[in-house]
């Protein structure tokens, strides 16, 4: 089998500390703030130069959490419940042979640190915190939209929103600029599609916070907030 070899550019620096929680796609959340930070080979402002022209970039990275030995041709899409099983190439599913994601973020920022150097800073990435990103290129409108695009399946599987009570007591433990991104990310239901009994007490990390909540038909209730 033939092989190439392939360098980390950046890291992603996120509020997601494990995978649990981290939206589906790239874009739901668009309150979730993130900074990509170059590794030191690569902190060249040279490299950006123009970049900031651009609102939306394609990052190309990798599942570094679901790297293993071997692959299947097969895979369970959460979005059918984890029990129809579907090519790997027609999902997007991280078990993959390359184990590569792609995502659209927005660009919200281009910032020179005297630590890590020029640094970009995103809107609603997919990314966990750490995770390796191998390239990036500018979001073109004409070559990159295509408004009479087909989805397949998750056409019909939606992205259901639950209803988040969040006590205001809890809720203002919190930091402040990070209210609306845990509310986003709550409401896209963080829970495994094969996990859903309502007295199961669940915990997302993050932003330094486990946030514990249980889900009852479409209603999420946090129940506790403690810092990390």
């Amino acid at each position: 089998m033939d092989t190439v070899n392939i360098r980390i550019i950046a890291r992603m620096h996120s509020d997601f500390a494990t995978k649990f929680g981290i939206p589906r796609q790239s874009g739901l959340v668009e309150a979730l703030r993130s900074t990509i930070v170059f590794e030191p080979e690569f902190r060249n402002s040279d490299a950006l130069r123009g970049i900031e022209d651009f609102s939306h970039l394609w990052l190309i990275w990798q599942f570094s959490e679901a790297v293993r030995q071997g692959w299947s041709p097969t895979v369970r899409p959460p979005r059918l419940g984890g029990n129809t099983r579907m090519g790997v190439f027609a999902t997007r599913s991280p078990f993959r042979p390359n184990n590569l994601g792609l995502s659209s973020v927005r660009l919200l920022g281009v910032e020179q640190t005297r630590e890590f150097g020029t640094v970009l800073h995103v809107g609603g990435a997919d990314l966990m915190d750490g995770t390796p990103i191998f390239d990036i290129k500018p979001y073109i409108p004409y070559g990159d939209c295509h408004p009479d695009a087909t989805g397949g399946f998750t056409d019909t599987a939606g992205d259901f929103l639950l209803n988040v009570s969040f006590p205001p007591t809890l809720l203002s433990l919190l930091p402040e600029d990070k209210r609306d991104a845990a509310l986003g990310v709550l409401s896209h239901d963080p829970r495994p599609s094969y996990q859903r009994s309502p007295e199961r007490v669940y915990g997302l990390s993050f932003a330094g916070y486990d946030i514990r909540f249980t889900v009852e038909e479409n209603i999420l209730t946090v129940k506790e907030v403690l810092k990390k």
